[in-house]
């Protein structure tokens, strides 16, 4: 037997021949012939053959096709030379109508078989390790002597003909600190399965427990290392099993094939394509990834709606990249619910004021457009008001079709999780992001006040509870947007409102959220966030990690959501429609202070333009 010291540095062809000779005594290929490519094998019948190169074209990500055989032919010239697929893989797998029956060193005894079956090589996690310890980062499962983690997840494939199955996925322990690093390594790799699908709580793919993975060994976590989980060419085995062929082999998970093609680095040159993280949940962890680009866009519109109109010291409550961070978050929710509605008009009807609601709508359309479930909650009293704001604006064509709209009351200790989640239970939550936009938030001493110090309670349903229940539900994160610092979620920066804002020391919010956007005007930060959610569904690095690298890229669905964002013409219409309820302005009790030169009612639509 020849023992596993020194095979990192064989070359594929002299691994491939000791291999084939059954003189190895290692279970798994991991860290050997070290800078060439490996793959996953899966043999099937040729009448299975169309049908499963068209399941692996529509789920690249785990499937990364290097080579289709022709029926019978045994050997991959363009990967390898001087190789036979019956004998050079470590161990293989035979599945007879979806079930495993057996484990084989070589699969000589069924060529008369593989006369008629057509062998596909895709690619494999091992060859991007090389890569990723050139890039300083530690490879947790090489360096335990074990075979990769691999998990089953709750995730779909995109489905062809009989080929039907849940992503399988790789996992990988990476250091908080090399996380970019880890992705930046891998993510141009893509014959590899390119950059992770997933950082972060494993509970957000359906894996239910790290120590218990569904193929290979358990990998352990170091202190301070994030489990990162890359798209995993087993894959195709569970797809094997669901279609139930009369006969096909697989290779036994990681005992890989491995060719002769160098796991060359790829450099990547364009800020477009240069991909960043970030943190955007502590509860459950999770990361998201942006391409550098789309960020500079996105911290553009974040500078741009900081300008202060009114000179009123918001400069003092910014913190940089909370636009960014809340936008990711929401791209990754199911289902969003918006809050709005400020009365500071107290001795007028409607006491609402015109900033919030057309910022609500904006960011509503674009959740729409997105396909995500969007609704929106407010007091009891102006509940009639909000639904003519929402039926106007589907005529207008701003809205696809009316947002639900709901409200809330304070009637038991339960009541917000009962609101928030299914039959009160914080493991089902009805919705995955709260979104507060010029709402009035609760001030220390619990009450409600406008910019005067006027305490508006007596107007103000307790939507802040759902806020404060959010806090302990996990998987639900909220953003506040505001103006002033009396806003709902504006609680974060509540010690620099105190501070810098007039009055801050009294009307201050309490409740924070999660990412706190502050805007010179509340409407500008959601159109911010409109603009930004249709940033990120453009960037093809974001779009591929939503989709955890299967099925095909949304981008073709760019049409339908360039439709969505505000413009100049629809926020104007929408503008006019509030004052035509009866809505008024809500900053300066003066309409003739000017903003570059406009009127302040007008620049909404100047900072729209600028935003586009």
């Amino acid at each position: 037997m020849i023992l596993t010291g020194g095979l990192k540095s064989l070359l594929p062809h002299v691994l491939r021949r000791i291999i084939r000779c059954n003189r190895l005594s290692i279970s798994n290929t991991s860290g050997m012939a070290e800078g060439y490519k490996q793959a996953n094998v899966v043999i099937l019948h040729k009448s299975l053959a169309d049908g499963f190169e068209k399941f692996c074209h529509a789920n690249d990500g785990p499937l990364p096709l290097l080579y289709r055989s022709k029926p019978g032919d045994w050997k991959c010239p363009s990967l390898s030379s001087d190789s036979d697929i019956r004998t050079d893989c470590l161990q293989y797998r035979m599945y007879e109508h979806g079930a495993c029956t057996g484990s084989l060193k070589s699969l000589k005894e069924y060529s008369e078989q593989l006369k008629d079956m057509v062998t596909f090589y895709l690619g494999c996690s091992f060859s991007f390790e090389k890569a990723v310890q050139n890039a300083g980062i530690p490879v947790r499962n090489v360096e335990q002597k074990c075979n990769v983690s691999m998990y089953k997840t709750a995730v779909p494939c995109y489905s062809v003909s009989a080929f039907c199955c849940n992503l399988v996925v790789t996992m990988r322990p990476i250091p908080e600190s090399k996380l970019e690093a880890a992705v930046l390594a891998t993510s141009e790799l893509k014959d590899a399965h390119g950059a992770p699908i997933h950082m972060g709580d494993p509970g957000l793919l359906g894996i239910q427990d790290l120590s218990k993975p569904d193929y290979g060994d358990p990998v352990h976590l170091h202190p301070g290392d994030i489990p990162v989980f890359w798209a995993c060419g087993v894959t195709a085995v569970e797809a094997v099993i669901n279609c139930r062929a009369p006969l096909a082999f697989t290779h036994s998970p990681g005992c890989m094939f491995i060719t002769d093609l160098k796991s060359n680095n790829v450099t990547v040159r364009s800020s477009r394509e240069v991909p960043q993280v970030h943190c955007i949940s502590q509860d459950p962890l999770h990361y998201s990834i942006v391409s550098a680009e789309a960020a500079r866009k996105i911290k553009t519109l974040e500078t741009l709606i900081g300008i202060d109109p009114g000179d009123r010291g918001i400069i003092h409550l910014h913190r940089q990249g909370e636009l960014l961070k809340a936008c990711l978050s929401i791209s990754h929710a199911r289902s969003v619910l918006i809050t709005t509605g400020f009365p500071t008009h107290f001795t007028y009807e409607p006491p609402e004021e015109n900033d919030g609601p057309p910022g609500a709508i904006a960011i509503a359309a674009v959740l729409q457009a997105l396909e995500k479930e969007v609704a929106i909650v407010t007091d009891q009293r102006a509940m009639n008001l909000n639904k003519n704001i929402i039926e106007e604006a589907v005529q207008l064509g701003i809205l696809k079709r009316p947002v639900p709209l709901l409200s809330y009351q304070s009637e038991s200790a339960d009541s917000a999780l009962t609101f928030l989640c299914e039959n009160g239970n914080p493991g089902r939550p009805r919705f995955d992001h709260l979104i507060a936009i010029e709402r009035a938030g609760m001030a220390a001493d619990g009450n409600y006040y406008n910019a005067r110090k006027v305490n508006i309670k007596h107007l103000v349903d307790p939507i802040d509870e759902l806020f404060l229940a959010a806090q302990t539900i996990p998987g639900i994160t909220t953003t506040g947007v505001g103006d002033g610092g009396n806003e709902l979620g504006m609680g974060k920066v509540k010690d620099a409102v105190k501070k810098h804002i007039k009055n801050g020391d009294v009307i201050a919010c309490d409740v924070e959220a999660d990412f706190a956007v502050v805007a010179g005007v509340s409407n500008w930060g959601g159109y911010a966030i409109a603009c930004a959610l249709y940033i990120l569904s453009t960037c093809e690095i974001h779009d591929r990690y939503l989709r955890k690298a299967v099925g095909f890229p949304q981008l073709s669905k760019k049409t339908v959501w360039l439709s969505a964002p505000p413009s100049v013409t629809k926020e104007e219409k929408l503008l006019k429609t509030l004052v035509q309820l009866g809505v008024r302005s809500g900053k300066t009790a003066s309409l003739e202070m000017e903003v570059d030169g406009l009127p302040f009612y007008n620049t909404h639509s100047l900072m729209i333009e600028k935003l586009l």
